[in-house]
């Protein structure tokens, strides 16, 4: 990077919101949806790089379309992710639709197909997987850990508690101290 690149973007990082608003509009001729400094200095930035040394080529510009194409995530395809409705909630864990989880209990296998608004296990639907692993077992499950797609405590957030310390004003004592 050159001297002259390197104190334009040096003046960037010193402007404030209003003068960023005001010369990404000169710059790209519509005012920012943004007043997001950091966006805004990326977004200039880019230009003047762009200005300066082009842009990136046309090869290159495809094959990154390609890539984010054909990009899996846990075996589903990234576009197929992003289709899915807004609101939904997902979790990256659980498997695409169309998707089988096995497990052995007892002396039989359970089999539970993964559907688009829930889960098929038996016959019967289920909007999660906890609620097929309890009817299947008659008794509460995490569905995540009964059919192994977590680990038992994974699921759980944990909290930290500060842990009191002796000698500061109003830190409880420690069992050990109290017997003492």
């Amino acid at each position: 990077m050159d001297d002259t690149m390197f104190a334009r973007l040096e003046e960037l990082r010193a402007m404030g919101a209003d003068f960023l608003r005001s010369r990404y509009q000169k710059v790209f001729g519509s005012e920012a949806q943004t007043t997001d400094k950091n966006y805004l200095r990326r977004r200039l930035a880019w230009q003047m790089q762009e200005t300066v040394e082009g842009d990136i080529s046309e090869t290159a510009r495809c094959r990154a379309l390609e890539i984010a194409q054909d990009a899996e995530l846990n075996g589903q395809v990234l576009f197929e992710r992003f289709k899915r409705q807004k609101g939904k909630r997902t979790d990256r864990r659980v498997p695409g639709p169309g998707t089988e989880l096995t497990r052995a209990y007892g002396n039989r296998t359970i089999v539970v197909k993964i559907l688009d608004d829930g889960f098929e296990c038996d016959g019967q639907h289920f909007r999660s997987l906890s609620a097929a692993a309890s009817a299947v077992t008659g008794t509460r499950w995490n569905g995540l850990v009964f059919f192994g797609l977590a680990k038992r405590g994974e699921t759980v957030k944990r909290r930290r508690r500060p842990t009191p310390t002796a000698g500061k004003k109003g830190a409880r004592p420690r069992e050990a101290d109290r017997a003492a």
